[in-house]
């Protein structure tokens, strides 16, 4: 059975500059990612993964082509749409947790709801719910600083959630953390993918990528595989 298609990306390309200063960043990508995937995008520095990443996340236009995000044709909206699509479709989760300081883990996660509008009781309620299902109910009132960055991380996971998106993105997201947290993070991946959570992870680590199910992996702004299975990894060479 076949299941709903959250990314759909038609002829996709990024050019920065012009003439001698041009960077074809993208050039004609075509991927599709349907709905309870876990995927992961790989390459080389400069391979396009980060644009791609941008691209998927509503940060960044195209310069040409179609980008259909849960069936919406989102390359054209204007700022204010893509905004609140961004904010109510996607999850982000970023190396550096961007946690507000000042906040609590609670009011951390609440923020994304501010935003879509969600009364201050449902508020409080999803958010609990979010940071009980990373595991951090007894931390709700910890500020970023009282946090290992694990639990950090963990913050930033249920904040990612918390809006049930059709889509949660992640980049790099172990990349500031060690080997036995960067293992308790993928497994919560593990865990929210399995719930039905779309995931797509951006990252430059093997072990990560072969905790997905399909790596697609980038070259010269180009996708040379789409369909790479975590076993296969082992065979091909970061460079």
């Amino acid at each position: 059975m076949s299941h709903p298609t959250i990314i759909r990306l038609e002829d996709i390309s990024k050019i920065y500059g012009t003439g001698e200063t041009e960077v074809r960043a993208l050039e004609e990508v075509n991927l599709i990612v349907e709905q309870g995937e876990y995927c992961s995008i790989m390459g080389a520095s400069g391979s396009g993964k980060s644009t791609m990443m941008n691209m998927i996340g509503c940060l960044d236009r195209p310069t040409s082509g179609r980008y259909y995000l849960d069936g919406t044709d989102v390359a054209g909206l204007e700022d204010a749409e893509l905004a609140h699509t961004r904010n109510l479709k996607l999850g982000f989760v970023f190396q550096q947790f961007h946690l507000l300081p000042q906040l609590s883990a609670l009011e951390n996660v609440m923020l994304p709801m501010v935003y879509a509008n969600v009364p201050y009781a449902e508020r409080h309620e999803r958010a609990t719910v979010a940071l009980t299902r990373v595991g951090l109910d007894h931390r709700l009132n910890n500020r970023p600083n009282q946090l290992s960055g694990g639990q950090q991380q963990r913050v930033a996971i249920a904040r990612a959630i918390v809006n049930r998106p059709v889509l949660v993105l992640a980049d790099e997201p172990t990349g500031a953390l060690d080997s036995k947290t960067t293992e308790e993070v993928m497994g919560i991946f593990t865990e929210l993918n399995e719930a039905g959570i779309t995931i797509v992870i951006v990252t430059h680590e093997p072990e990560v990528a072969r905790r997905t199910h399909r790596i697609i992996w980038f070259k010269d702004g180009h996708i040379v595989n789409s369909n790479m299975a975590p076993q296969e990894l082992a065979q091909t060479a970061i460079s």
